[in-house]
């Protein structure tokens, strides 16, 4: 069943049925076309060919990773439900749950696997408009006492946390799941403090969606770190790998693809992410960004992420990205775009070398730090470093 992106808003609860249907064995599978008019294409040709879906599946959806190319992945009945499952588990019972994301997410699907799951209809609000977050979990509560949950994305939380009405109403939800880009200290403590308790998820389309939840995996997923083979990893750190019933069958037509992303080590298959991460003592993972954003600058490896992190925490910044530009001495150069907090000026350059320099060691300290309105994003959040790291360029040739 192919589903174009603009009746997707408009058809949750059909296609809530006919999700549960596939769930059921019932129905077809789902694929819902993103928005991206040439993905669109790519993937509904795909859908045209005869090529025999795998055994059991119930929905295909895009991703690109970060290749840009259009993947169709197939997801099993078995692996989305086991998910909503080991959600469930986790966040103590089945609920009832507000729909706030575009249905090309992941996420947004795991939102109605859910419900389907629970036997409930979810409510829909505008993924944009944070002053309708109080009528829909008004709507959420109403006639029912069972857990109340939502899925946002950074992005999302900060917009509602700025509005009062939808802070309070975020609040009174039992879980905020936060998932789909890194979520920075400070906006994890402003929502502590209006009462909004948030669970990070990491995880991906191949994952079903989140199966980390605050850094320990979900019931039945396993966690290991390999070696990138790119050099001085710390022992603790090292390429994501993520195990258990929650991942996807493969790529749709694609077995290269899938041979390289699901891999098998000690007998048993794992997907292998684009990540890097670090396990801590007790078992609690870190991302610390994106292999292929990672910055090697005279000869030092340096994640982006774990710079933003630190900068985030500083005072007078509301947003930050960092990225790597060319430099002739160096390879790369370290550069942190920085959004201003409102009614403050924002840290000097020597300020923010001396905060990373302390916490990450002195090749991860921001050779420039350039003041922007705002760092570039795709989606509804997500940070667009290939724009930002050109963007950075376009400003360090400009005179001041």
């Amino acid at each position: 069943m192919v589903v174009p992106p603009a009746e997707q808003a408009h058809r949750v609860r059909e296609l809530l049925d006919a999700l549960r249907a596939a769930l059921e064995g019932a129905g077809p599978a789902l694929l819902p076309l993103p928005a991206d008019s040439a993905a669109a294409d790519r993937l509904r040709a795909a859908a045209r060919t005869d090529l025999t879906l795998a055994q059991g599946t119930a929905l295909v959806l895009a991703t690109s990773g970060s290749t840009g190319e259009a993947k169709a992945v197939e997801l099993s009945a078995d692996a989305l439900v086991t998910s909503a499952r080991a959600t469930a588990a986790r966040l103590g019972g089945h609920g009832r749950w507000l729909l706030a994301l575009p249905l090309e997410h992941v996420a947004a699907w795991q939102v109605l696997v859910r419900s389907a799951v629970a036997g409930t209809r979810p409510v829909v609000a505008p993924p944009g408009d944070p002053s309708a977050l109080p009528g829909a979990v008004a709507a959420l509560e109403d006639g029912t006492d069972a857990p109340h949950f939502a899925s946002l994305v950074p992005t999302q939380l900060a917009r509602a946390l700025e509005v009062p009405e939808a802070a309070d109403a975020l609040a009174r939800l039992d879980a905020v799941l936060l998932g789909g880009a890194a979520a920075p200290a400070p906006l994890l403590a402003r929502a502590e403090r209006a009462g909004v308790r948030v669970v990070r998820t990491y995880g991906s389309t191949e994952t079903s969606g989140g199966c980390v939840y605050d850094g320990v995996a979900l019931d039945g997923v396993a966690v290991a770190l390999e070696a990138t083979g790119q050099g001085d990893e710390d022992d603790d750190e090292g390429r994501v790998l993520l195990s258990g019933p929650v991942l996807a069958t493969g790529y749709r037509g694609r077995p290269d693809l899938t041979a390289e992303a699901f891999v098998e080590r000690d007998e048993r298959r794992w997907y292998a992410t684009s990540d890097l991460g670090r396990v801590d003592a007790a078992g609690r993972l870190s991302v610390l960004g994106r292999l292929d954003d990672v910055v090697v600058t005279g000869g030092r490896k340096v994640a982006p992420l774990a710079v933003e992190r630190v900068v985030a925490e500083l005072p007078g910044v509301a947003d930050v990205l960092v990225v790597g530009v060319p430099d002739p001495e160096w390879g790369q150069r370290v550069v942190a775009l920085v959004v201003p907090a409102a009614g403050s000026a924002v840290p000097s350059l020597d300020a923010v070398r001396g905060a990373v320099r302390e916490r990450l060691g002195a090749a991860s300290a921001p050779r420039d730090l350039l003041v922007v309105e705002a760092v570039p994003v795709r989606g509804i959040g997500k940070p667009d470093r290939r724009a930002a790291a050109a963007l950075a360029v376009r400003l360090l040739a400009t005179p001041s």
